[in-house]
């Protein structure tokens, strides 16, 4: 079925109601704009409310309370709650990062089984980091290999894994027995929102320090933003999909390519390589972890692709080119205000 035909539907004489806990982020905020574009009733719960076109109600993140009702009658719940990332991984810092996901992931379950019309089905943030770290082959659902365990990698890299395992853990053991279930393991979301994991590359190659990260060799994955909102509208439409998705474009490629083809989309051929130590030293300045850009991520969308979900965007350098062309109109507008 085409992807166009494979869109969110509501009762009849009602919108869809698309439901978003933690859409506050950058993933989130993009979300939020695809379905209220697609004339979704959309709304973002979140534990600072903001002005936005769309509602936005207000949570803890830690106990039941009045937003329960905002999931009531809704017809897909997508959860992408828990502590950013990118920071040094402090004892402080993992604690945050392993309970804010499943202590979200537990609330939201908890809510759905309070509703006599729970949502048909609840989506729930994963990662692609769950995989090992891979250059020798691909990574799919039914054949990748689950990280943790690979000899040569920093122990720190451990924690990401450990946390994805448990945040998994917690989702698939709620018990929903009407709401159907998708993690999804997304890999990075490239758009041209400012600090966003795009901006940040992009802010590399305009410095002249897009060249390669250690030894090049590592795999990026990547999605662009437009695929990633409508893999989400297929997934949330396919009552067939359950389980784990891979949310990743079918084309991931080295660092040195990929940094490469963005460096060509910007209209430059030369970036200075960043050597491992010299991102070990950055890392702690910038207060975050060098995993986040040495990991090798081989992930592909085995799910998607074989349930017919058809990629506007496959290959990065057709990405990138347009990736950059809206980053350049988007900042030639805001400095016209």
């Amino acid at each position: 079925m085409a992807n166009k035909e494979m869109l969110v539907s509501g009762s009849a004489g009602r919108k869809p109601r698309i439901v978003l806990v933690g859409g506050s982020g950058q993933v989130g905020s993009i979300l939020a704009r695809h379905f209220h574009q697609q004339q979704n009733d959309v709304c973002v719960i979140a534990r600072t409310t903001f002005s936005a076109p769309w509602s936005v109600v207000a949570w803890n993140g830690l106990q039941l309370g009045d937003w329960v009702k905002a999931l009531a009658a809704s017809d897909a719940v997508v959860n992408l709650a828990g502590r950013n990332v990118d920071c040094r991984y402090g004892p402080r810092n993992k604690t945050e990062i392993l309970e804010s996901r499943i202590r979200s992931t537990k609330l939201v379950g908890e809510a759905i089984q309070t509703l006599s019309t729970p949502p048909p089905v609840w989506l729930n943030a994963s990662t692609a980091t769950i995989y090992r770290n891979s250059t020798d082959r691909p990574m799919d659902e039914e054949t990748g290999e689950l990280g943790g365990t690979e000899a040569n990698v920093p122990d720190s890299w451990r924690f990401s894994i450990e946390v994805a395992k448990r945040w998994e853990e917690s989702f698939f053991d709620a018990k929903t027995p009407q709401t159907r279930k998708v993690a999804l393991r997304s890999a990075m979301t490239m758009s041209p929102d400012r600090g966003g994991v795009f901006d940040a590359l992009l802010r590399l190659v305009r410095f002249g320090l897009g060249g390669r990260f250690g030894s090049g060799e590592q795999y990026i994955s990547w999605i662009h933003e437009r695929d990633f909102v409508r893999a989400i509208e297929f997934v949330i439409a396919n009552e067939r999909i359950s389980g784990v998705v891979n949310v990743a474009a079918p084309n991931p490629q080295p660092n040195t390519e990929f940094m490469r083809d963005l460096r060509a989309a910007w209209g430059i051929r030369f970036g200075l390589p960043m050597p491992k130590s010299m991102l070990e030293i950055g890392a702690v300045f910038l207060r975050t972890e060098t995993e986040l850009v040495l990991k090798s991520r081989r992930v592909v969308p085995g799910r998607l692709l074989d349930d017919g979900f058809r990629f506007e965007f496959p290959e990065w350098p057709a990405a990138a080119v347009e990736l950059v062309q809206r980053w350049r109109k988007q900042r030639t507008r805001e400095s016209w205000k």
